[in-house]
C-alpha cells in the first residue's frame, strides 16, 4: 500500500513538472513572438519614413533639369526647343492661361462631357504647392549659350506636369500632364519628354512612373504603350474589378523600376 501511495505521488509530481514545462515554454512562445511582432512594426515605421523621405527629398528639388543638362535642348526633325522647370505655386499669371488654353484644346474632345468637371479640377491641380513642371520652349534660332536669356521671348509649345507621390505605399513619379502643341507633335518630342521622366524619376530614386490615359485617346494609349511599353498597372479600374472598369473612362499606366514596385503595380512577379 505504502508503495502505491508513492507511486500515485510520484506520477503526480511528474505531472507537474511536465506541465510548468509546457507552461514556461508557452510563456517562451509569446516573448518571442511578441519581440518579432515589435521588431516587424518597427521595420515598417522605418520603411515608412524612408519613404516619406524620399518624397520630401524629390519635393523638395527645385529643379530636377540640373541634373540632366544635355536634356535641356532638343534639337531633332526640324525642331528646336529647349525646357525649363517650374512649380505650381509660381506659376505667372501668363502661363497660367496657356496651361488651360493647351489643356482645353488637346482633351476636350477625350473627355467628351466630362470636360467641364475634369477642367475644374485640372485647374485647381495646376496650381497646387506640390505641382512640379517642365515647360517646352521653341527657340530656333538660339544657341545653347543664348538661351538663358532667351527662354522669357521664346514661345511656350508644351509643357509636363509632374509630381512624386505614393500609390500602393509605392514611390512613385505620377505625371499628372504631358501636353505639345499641334505642330510639334510627331516629331519624336514627346518620346524624349516621357524618357527625361523617367531618368528624373530614377534620380529620385522612385519605384515607377505612373500616368492615367482616357480610354478614347486611341493616340495616347498607343503611344504609352506600343511606343514606351508602360503597362495597364494592377490599380487600373479594368484591373482591379472588370466591371467597374467598364464604366471607367481612363486607364492607369505604370513603368516600375524595381522587384517590389513591379509586383505591387504591374502584377508581376
Amino acid at each position: 500500500m505504502v508503495i502505491k501511495l508513492w507511486s500515485v505521488s510520484f506520477e503526480g509530481s511528474c505531472r507537474k513538472i511536465m506541465e510548468s514545462r509546457g507552461v514556461a515554454s508557452h510563456s517562451n512562445s509569446n516573448i518571442v513572438s511578441s519581440r518579432e511582432k515589435r521588431a516587424k512594426r518597427r521595420e515598417i515605421l522605418e520603411k515608412k519614413k524612408a519613404i516619406d523621405e524620399l518624397i520630401k527629398a524629390a519635393s523638395s528639388e527645385k529643379d530636377h533639369l540640373v541634373y540632366f543638362q544635355p536634356f535641356c535642348h532638343y534639337n531633332r526633325n526640324g525642331l528646336s526647343v529647349f525646357l525649363e522647370s517650374g512649380s505650381g505655386d509660381k506659376l505667372s499669371s501668363s502661363v497660367k492661361r496657356y496651361i488651360q488654353n493647351l489643356l482645353k484644346v488637346n482633351m476636350e474632345v477625350a473627355f467628351g462631357p466630362e470636360w467641364s468637371s475634369e477642367e475644374k479640377v485640372k485647374c485647381r491641380d495646376m496650381v497646387a504647392s506640390e505641382a512640379r513642371y517642365i515647360f517646352v520652349h521653341e527657340a530656333p534660332n538660339a544657341s545653347v549659350d543664348e538661351i538663358s536669356m532667351k527662354l522669357d521671348k521664346s514661345p511656350l509649345v508644351g509643357f509636363v506636369h509632374y509630381r512624386f507621390t505614393l500609390e500602393e505605399d509605392i514611390p512613385v513619379l505620377y505625371v499628372y500632364e504631358i501636353q505639345l502643341e499641334s505642330h510639334v507633335q510627331g516629331k519624336g518630342l514627346g518620346k524624349f519628354l516621357m524618357q527625361l521622366i523617367e531618368l528624373i524619376a530614377r534620380k529620385s530614386c522612385m519605384g515607377a512612373v505612373v500616368l492615367t490615359v482616357q480610354k478614347a485617346n486611341a493616340v495616347a494609349m498607343n503611344f504609352y504603350r506600343s511606343k514606351l511599353r508602360y503597362t495597364i498597372s494592377s490599380i487600373s479600374p479594368s484591373r482591379v474589378d472588370p466591371l467597374m472598369g467598364l464604366e471607367k473612362s481612363y486607364e492607369i499606366l505604370c513603368k516600375a523600376f524595381d522587384h517590389e514596385a513591379k509586383v505591387i503595380l504591374e502584377g508581376s512577379g
